[in-house]
């Protein structure tokens, strides 16, 4: 993809609509997607500003969306004309902050509800493009002990056995689990595997007096709470 032909540098915009210049004065959610991206790039290259390196940028994204900065590559970023290693470290850096920034602090988290575990798990694995088969580890005031994957892969009853799941709950005397897993068609529904899958670990939780408390299906913006809706694996 060529420079376009609207460039025009920074330098040469009206002070007040500077992107830099615009976050200092009104906040950084006065400023369009573009503009931030561009405020990251910096300076862009000798023949397009960082407002058109931004842009050529965004033109990446499928359907526009800036989850694509999750995903993409170190080369992938650096395909665009004006973005070199430098500032494709400084993008996927922010890209990274983003998303820890939507998970509490787990020293603190105290998981009580389906919403209370959704939010800890859904912008740790909403991205993911792999299935991964995760749990977070609960004592017994329900306060969060950790996070651990299982398995990577498609998820079936060879990978997810019960004595992988319960063996880290067991060394760090956890008294209950959340499972996850996360389906990177992005629809959270769950499939008749999942459902047996739950029902063989929660019978097995029983028996080594750790309680399955829910398992979370995690699709892209959305997640499907077993727990909440029944499936006949919980009762009472």
């Amino acid at each position: 993809m060529g420079i376009p032909e609207y460039h025009i540098s920074i330098k040469d915009l009206p002070r007040e609509e500077r992107p830099r210049e615009r976050l200092a004065a009104y906040g950084p959610e006065s400023l369009s997607d573009r503009e931030l991206l561009a405020v990251l790039i910096g300076s862009g290259s000798g023949t397009a500003s960082a407002l058109d390196v931004a842009g050529m940028l965004i033109s990446k994204f499928p359907d526009g969306s800036l989850k694509y900065l999750t995903k993409a590559t170190l080369e992938e970023l650096e395909s665009v004309p004006g973005i070199g290693r430098a500032i494709a470290v400084r993008i996927k850096a922010a890209a990274e902050l983003s998303k820890r920034l939507g998970i509490p602090d787990r020293r603190k988290a105290i998981i009580r509800t389906a919403e209370d575990a959704g939010v800890v798990l859904m912008e740790k694995m909403r991205y993911l493009e792999a299935e991964h088969f995760c749990e977070l580890l609960l004592d017994t005031k329900n306060r969060l002990l950790g996070f651990e994957v299982i398995s990577v892969g498609t998820i079936d009853t060879s990978v997810v056995h019960p004595r992988e799941v319960f063996k880290l709950p067991i060394r760090r005397c956890a008294a209950a689990v959340i499972l996850a897993h996360n389906h990177p068609s992005g629809d959270p529904s769950p499939s008749r595997e999942d459902i047996s899958i739950t029902g063989r670990l929660i019978e097995a939780g029983r028996i080594l007096g750790i309680e399955v408390l829910d398992h979370l299906i995690v699709g892209d913006g959305r997640y499907v709470s077993m727990r909440e809706h029944g499936f006949g694996l919980y009762q009472g």
